[in-house]
């Protein structure tokens, strides 16, 4: 073998090697807070919601939709709220929620069961409208079985026609 071709397989298996043993960087492992659980970091994308967000965003801090007597449509008021939970849902598609539908005290429990099942069935509507994935959402009735308010007033009647937003994995 001649000095050219010595030379140039020397310089090829340098810079081999030198490919080869590149310092790989790892990505430092999550913070562990003491408790057992694992802090996310939060967003990667610049307007992405964190788990923080829940309780600091105004608009993600409405969980509770109202109703009118004897429906089960959102109302236009709170379509801003599904826009702001389906923007939660797409950018955390970890985390999942669980829509409980109530109702007031007036109807048998039958009645109740169905139309607080209704009304959760149309806030989950809102929020895969707004981009929300369905395998994400989960639906419960409680019917008239939880009240907020126990008076026999429309105002208090109300305050229970509602679904409340519970997110059960952030």
């Amino acid at each position: 073998m001649n000095t050219t071709t010595r030379m140039m397989l020397t310089a090829a298996l340098v810079c081999v090697a030198a490919v080869g043993c590149s310092k790989k960087v790892k990505e430092a492992p999550p913070v562990d807070t003491g408790a057992g659980a694992v802090t996310d970091p939060g967003p990667t994308t610049p307007g992405a919601y964190g788990p923080n967000d829940l309780d600091t965003d105004a608009c993600l801090r409405q969980r509770v939709v109202y109703f009118d007597f004897d429906q089960y449509t959102v109302r236009p008021e709170f379509q801003s709220a599904m826009a702001c939970h389906a923007k939660y849902l797409r950018d955390r598609p970890s985390s999942r929620l669980t829509l409980e539908g109530h109702t007031d005290e007036r109807g048998s429990r039958e009645y109740n069961m169905g139309l607080g099942e209704r009304r959760g069935n149309a806030v989950s509507s809102a929020l895969q409208a707004n981009g929300g994935s369905g395998t994400q959402l989960t639906g419960v009735s409680y019917g008239e079985e939880r009240p907020t308010c126990t008076e026999s007033s429309e105002d208090c009647w109300a305050k229970n026609r509602r679904v409340e937003i519970v997110y059960t994995a952030k």
